[in-house]
C-alpha cells in the first residue's frame, strides 16, 4: 500500500459521507419540530408536501401536519397575539411560506426605496423569457437559458417587475407572469405593445452558434 492509498484509506474512515451525518441525525423531539419544519419551510423555493417533510424528518405524516396546523395557528395570531408579518400557506399540495397579504404595502415601500440599481444583463435576459413565454415556471426559464436562475428571479420578484400567477397542482412548480409594474417602467399599456421578436430570432438556415 502506498502512503497516498493510506491518505485515502484515512479519510475515508475519519470523514463521513452525507448518507451517514443524516443516518447519524438524532430523531427530531416534539419540542424541537416546529422549529425544524420552520428551518425547511425557510430555504424551500416551492410549496413541499408535508410528506417530503416527514421524510426529512424522519417522523410520522400525522406529527408533521400537527406541528404545521400549530404553526398556521400561531402565524395567524389564534391566541390573541398579533398576526405575524408571514403566514404559511397550503397551495398545489404543498406549504410554503408567504408575506401576509396585510403587509403587502411594507414590502412594496421597501422595494421602492431600495438603491434603484440597473438590472444585470442576465436579470434583463429573464425578464424577457418571462414577458414573452409567460405564464413560465422557474424550471422551464432555466431551461431556455441554460443557466440557474434562482437568484435572478428572487430579483425580479423583489423588484415588482413579475408576479406569481399560480402554482401547478401537480409538480408545485410556481409559474409567473409580469407585473403592472413593468408596463409602467416601459411606458406601454399592455403587453401587446411588446415588439415581435421574430426578428431577432435567428433563420432556421443560419448557424445557431453563431448568433
Amino acid at each position: 500500500m502506498t502512503h497516498n492509498d493510506e491518505l485515502t484509506t484515512e479519510q475515508s474512515v475519519s470523514e463521513p459521507t452525507p448518507a451517514e451525518v443524516v443516518e447519524r441525525m438524532e430523531p427530531v423531539s416534539a419540542d424541537n419540530l416546529r422549529s425544524a419544519i420552520e428551518a425547511i419551510l425557510m430555504i424551500t423555493d416551492a410549496p413541499i408536501s408535508i410528506m417530503n417533510i416527514a421524510t426529512a424528518l424522519e417522523t410520522p405524516v400525522t406529527e408533521i401536519r400537527d406541528a404545521i396546523n400549530s404553526l398556521v395557528a400561531d402565524y395567524d395570531g389564534a391566541d390573541g397575539s398579533t398576526p405575524r408579518g408571514f403566514e404559511l400557506r397550503e397551495v398545489g399540495g404543498g406549504w410554503r411560506i408567504y408575506v401576509r397579504a396585510d403587509f403587502d404595502w411594507a414590502v412594496k415601500s421597501f422595494v421602492a426605496n431600495e438603491n434603484p440599481t440597473k438590472l444585470s444583463q442576465a436579470a434583463l435576459e429573464t425578464l424577457a423569457v418571462i414577458a414573452y413565454k409567460q405564464p413560465i415556471s422557474r424550471g422551464q426559464i432555466a431551461s431556455i437559458r441554460a443557466v440557474n436562475v434562482d437568484s435572478v428571479v428572487r430579483t425580479l420578484h423583489s423588484r415588482g417587475l413579475i408576479t406569481e400567477l399560480y402554482t401547478d397542482s401537480e409538480s408545485g412548480a410556481i409559474h409567473y407572469g409580469t407585473a403592472p409594474l413593468l408596463l409602467e417602467v416601459l411606458g406601454i399599456n399592455s403587453l401587446d405593445e411588446l415588439p415581435l421578436i421574430s426578428p431577432y430570432l435567428p433563420d432556421a438556415n443560419s448557424n445557431f452558434d453563431a448568433v
